[in-house]
């Protein structure tokens, strides 16, 4: 039998969605945003930096970073934010949310205006100070996830809060695409200021000394969506979750509750401190008999996913290179590359990353966690392996638009898919007091897989060719469809039944696990 719930807890669940509903994604989803934009507008300007910083006189093609020099700049940000994901997710249990979530988005402002200030005249330098502030980027970045999830799935009914959290992971896809935006407007900006020919018509005149502040500003713009954010955040009272089931103030937590929902909450601490018996910490027996299962699920789809979706992301520009749909470096000066890589990268965001996303906003508490994830891996798979195949068909000039089609269809599933749902389900299934940590501990397995795909792809395209790539994608999503089976369907439920923190105190764990089993908390859909 359950426990009674918390009155507090119980009006959190079944509030009708009121305006704060939406702030809170807002204030969330701002910090995804900056994450994204962040995260994705470096492989906008990376053929610029190679240009400007790695350019051999005389030499046929236009500068180029080495394939180690890439992979760092590409990758350390994932480095700091796997860091970030774990550090930040186990503080804000320990401390809670809102305390936090200011100093995650402080650390975001700093370095992005840092790592467009990375100084010095040599490459060495520039590039040293560019990946050490991106690290500590990232580490911000990191802490973001755990934390905007968390409070999202805190704040939320039971109806609407896959929606919701869905939403707020969303603005991910407007980061993406403002990137391509802020650096279609900069370098057009630049290009009608200072006209330069193509590298092979006049290799000097192709890039001109102005072209520096083109990737500075664009990574320094990530700095002011997250300081726009900032007093909203301090702002926000802490969750009610966390206030009454880690920090057992009732009083705290009904008065906190009452000012958002509007209505009147009792605070009930005699109850709060009746409840106990599931006070395992996250290496305990009854953390692994209760969840251990579930963890192994998220961490492992989380990390396959992002193999995938990170490798797409940031190589595209090379992969698009290679079917024909970028003209070569040469033929183009530095700023009409850059230009060239931003457009098609915003193209294919619009037309298959944004609509992704918000597609899962709109079915994921129709349809279920479970179904969305399954289908989105089945496609991606799918698609990867059309891609793969046949790829010398797509290489054909009159092929290429198909191509496009495909790969576009390859981001659509991944967001309406797992790429939202990895994000969703770790803020929903596991207890108070370990939530955030256990989201982190996700996030940073899907971190770690992005760690793969940035610097695995970079040595693996220049070492076995973008078909044999895209064919190890197409089997990375089928073994991510194979692990969804661990995760459990959350659709509809309270976060403590969940859990397991409405059980009551003196259920013996064969009987808790029954339980489970009887409510629908399985590794199938309900």
């Amino acid at each position: 039998m359950a426990k009674e719930q918390l009155e507090v807890l119980n009006a959190l669940d079944v509030a009708k969605t009121q305006w704060y509903h939406f702030t809170a994604i807002v204030i969330a989803g701002m910090g995804f945003f900056t994450d994204a934009y962040d995260l994705f507008c470096i492989s906008l300007v990376t053929k610029l930096i190679g240009r400007i910083y790695y350019q051999q006189p005389g030499a046929a093609e236009p500068g180029s970073l080495p394939s180690n020099v890439s992979a760092a700049v590409n990758g350390v940000a994932f480095c700091g934010t796997l860091t970030g994901q774990l550090f930040f997710g186990w503080l804000g249990d320990k401390l809670g949310r809102k305390r936090v979530y200011g100093m995650v988005l402080m650390v975001m402002v700093i370095c992005s205006v840092a790592s467009g200030l990375s100084f010095g005249r040599d490459a060495k330098a520039v590039v040293s100070t560019l990946c050490f502030f991106r690290f500590w980027l990232g580490f911000g970045i990191g802490g973001d996830y755990p934390l905007s999830a968390t409070i999202m799935s805190e704040y939320a009914n039971k109806k609407t809060r896959g929606a919701f959290i869905a939403a707020v992971f969303a603005m991910q896809g407007f980061g993406i695409l403002a990137g391509g935006m802020v650096a279609i407007i900069v370098s057009a900006a630049f290009k009608h200021s200072f006209p330069a020919p193509s590298y092979e018509a006049d290799a000097a005149a192709s890039i001109f000394p102005q072209a520096d502040y083109v990737w500075r500003i664009i990574l320094m713009f990530g700095a002011l969506p997250a300081l726009l954010t900032y007093y909203w955040r301090a702002k926000m009272p802490e969750t009610a979750r966390y206030t009454a089931l880690v920090a057992k103030n009732a009083k705290q937590a009904a008065a906190d509750m009452s000012k958002v929902l509007q209505v009147e909450v009792e605070p009930e601490q005699e109850k709060i401190e009746q409840q106990g018996g599931n006070d395992f910490g996250l290496f305990s027996k009854d953390f692994l008999s209760r969840h251990g299962w579930h963890l192994l699920g998220t961490t492992s789809t989380w990390f396959l996913l992002d193999i995938a979706f990170y490798s797409q992301n940031l190589f595209q520009k090379d992969i698009f290179s290679a079917i024909g749909w970028i003209p070569k470096a040469k033929t183009m000066s530095a700023l009409e590359e850059v230009f060239k890589i931003a457009r098609a990268q915003t193209l294919i965001a619009l037309c298959s990353t944004v609509p992704g996303y918000w597609f899962t906003v709109a079915f994921i508490d129709r349809i279920g966690r479970f179904t969305i994830q399954i289908m989105g891996f089945f496609f991606m798979t799918v698609f990867m392996f059309a891609l793969a195949i046949p790829y010398q068909h797509w290489t054909l000039r009159e092929n290429r638009v198909g191509f496009v089609v495909m790969y576009s269809l390859t981001f659509f599933f991944s967001n309406f898919g797992p790429n939202a749902t990895t994000f969703v389900v770790p803020a929903e299934i596991f207890p108070a007091r370990l939530r955030s940590t256990c989201h982190g501990i996700s996030a940073a397995a899907g971190k770690a897989g992005a760690i793969v795909g940035a610097f695995g792809f970079q040595y693996a395209e220049k070492g076995i060719g973008v078909r044999n790539c895209l064919i190890i994608l197409g089997v990375v999503n089928f073994l991510g469809l194979l692990f969804t089976f661990l995760v459990p369907e959350s659709k509809g439920r309270s976060l403590e039944d969940l859990s397991g923190e409405a059980e009551q105190e003196n259920a013996a764990p064969s009987e808790s696990r029954q339980q489970e089993i009887e409510s629908g908390t399985r590794t199938a859909p309900v």
